[in-house]
């Protein structure tokens, strides 16, 4: 029997469990879950050390500790996991987020790191956890903690994650393993792709790729500033002069950046300010189009793409520094950062080491990324969508982390020493990029579990999906399907 610890929130991804154990029919049983109030323990709340009970209580009210996780402190990657797990729980802080952890030292970083570890470890132990089931890549903090213990307790191991598709989920045992699709799955037909066409980016606003008028100032900024006062600078709340300095410098930033950017619209932080005021130097600067260049879109951050499949190159400045060492003379790279990223991984720091790389330049935000990727020599990328539309135009992409897409032809991961004027002369036929894709889908399963993507579907019915969804996780969870993605 399976006794199995699921990590998964929602009421799409609670009927998927219930409908997993029904059709098991005893071979499995759900002995520990991390979900919403009516899991074991409410898994929201441990990104923002509130107390939430679920039907076991909170996760670490009652822990004592007894080295319950000492097979995780024992691993020999545990300082650099340490480090994964601690940089997840920071986009929680109170620099980004108005509920936020009350975490500030790298002390305390550390010191929740292994309160928690600990009390994930007591559970797994006490009730004789044999699989764990993920339906996401972890990649919020607690989750990421959650999955490395389970990995250095020994646990059979799976993660499910929706794919760029429609309709279809990938699977894995292994983060590492995301973008390498495994020889012994199912492959599918060729899927047709209109060579030089841009994919379906459904979350992306069209209005992002356009040249247009510059923002004014609202009141919903004003009133998030004066929010932001109240909740994070009390004592400042009367100082006028401060405030009023605060509102005169969101309107200057408004003026500069495009209408559609909207950067104080949910939230404000003087350190969405400093963001915002040094990424407002670079609007209105030309575009050398005559240029060689390789073009660089940055990753939306914190987010999995990047956190999680991105390893070292989570630092997306590292990947630019990288470029630049084997940056063939004459070249530039252009940098455009991502249309909603915000002050997270983007403080002045930042701004001075980019500036510092040889060759950079950062283009307006509204520089059509259609066109950059169309006459760039190359795309870098960690492991974004605009790779896919790289190779759909018929040039190669360098990618430095999990990309989906990465066993595609015309894809080249990164190595010290790389030649990146062979990569931009590399060809490869269209056919096989359509063969590539259709292997792809041929592998994923059926169903969808991100409700993101469930008005995508056709002939969408929550009880059929569940179904789908349910039966393909028990084939995996029992060995009887092979998972989308392997290295063995």
């Amino acid at each position: 029997m399976i006794n199995l610890l699921v990590e998964g929130r929602g009421e799409l991804r609670k009927s998927i469990l219930d409908e997993l154990v029904r059709i098991s029919q005893g071979r499995i049983q759900l002995g520990l879950h991390f979900g919403d109030k009516d899991a074991d323990f409410h898994s929201a709340c441990l990104s923002r050390m509130e107390v939430r009970l679920g039907k076991s209580g909170h996760l670490i009210r009652d822990h004592l500790s007894k080295g319950a996780n000492i097979p995780l402190l024992s691993s020999p990657e545990f300082h650099k996991m340490m480090e994964i797990g601690i940089e997840q729980f920071h986009r929680n802080s109170a620099s980004y987020r108005y509920r936020s952890h009350n975490l500030t030292s790298i002390q305390d970083y550390l010191d929740y790191y292994h309160i928690l570890s600990e009390a994930y470890a007591q559970e797994i132990e006490s009730r004789g956890i044999t699989h764990a089931l993920f339906m996401n890549v972890p990649h919020l903090g607690p989750d990421m903690v959650l999955y490395q213990v389970a990995k250095a307790m020994g646990l059979k191991t799976l993660i499910v994650s929706q794919t760029f598709f429609a309709d279809s989920f990938f699977s894995m045992n292994s983060i590492e393993d995301f973008g390498h699709l495994n020889p012994a799955a199912p492959t599918g037909p060729p899927v047709p792709i209109e060579k030089g066409s841009a994919p379906d980016l459904f979350y992306m606003n069209a209005d992002w790729q356009k040249e247009g008028g510059r923002g004014q100032l609202s009141w919903r900024p004003i009133m998030r500033c004066l929010e932001f006062v109240l909740r994070k600078r009390p004592t400042k709340a009367l100082n006028f002069p401060y405030v009023l300095r605060l509102i005169g410098r969101i309107g200057q930033v408004y003026q500069n950046l495009p209408k559609w950017r909207d950067p104080f619209g949910k939230f404000f932080h003087e350190n969405e300010l400093a963001y915002f005021e040094h990424l407002a130097q670079f609007e209105g600067k030309d575009v050398d189009w005559e240029a060689k260049f390789v073009y660089v879109p940055l990753h939306n951050q914190p987010e999995m793409s990047t956190q999680s499949l991105g390893g070292l190159f989570r630092d997306q400045l590292l990947m630019i520094e990288a470029v630049a060492r084997a940056l063939p003379e004459g070249w530039k790279i252009y940098v455009k950062d991502n249309p909603r990223q915000g002050a997270y991984a983007r403080g002045p720091m930042f701004f001075h080491r980019l500036t510092r790389i040889k060759g950079v330049q950062l283009v307006p935000l509204d520089t059509s990324t259609y066109e950059l990727s169309s006459r760039a020599q190359l795309t870098a990328t960690v492991c974004g969508t605009a790779g896919w539309e790289s190779i759909r135009k018929g040039k190669s992409v360098l990618v430095f982390g999990g990309a989906w897409y990465k066993s595609f032809p015309g894809v080249f991961q990164w190595h010290n020493g790389i030649d990146l004027e062979a990569i931009v002369n590399h060809q490869f036929e269209h056919s096989d990029l359509e063969s590539a894709a259709g292997a792809l889908q041929g592998a994923c399963h059926p169903g969808i579990i991100e409700l993101l993507y469930k008005t995508r579907a056709k002939n969408y019915s929550d009880s059929e999906n569940i179904k789908s969804v349910a039966v393909a996780v028990l084939g995996l969870l029992e060995n009887k399907i092979p998972v989308t993605f392997s290295r063995i």
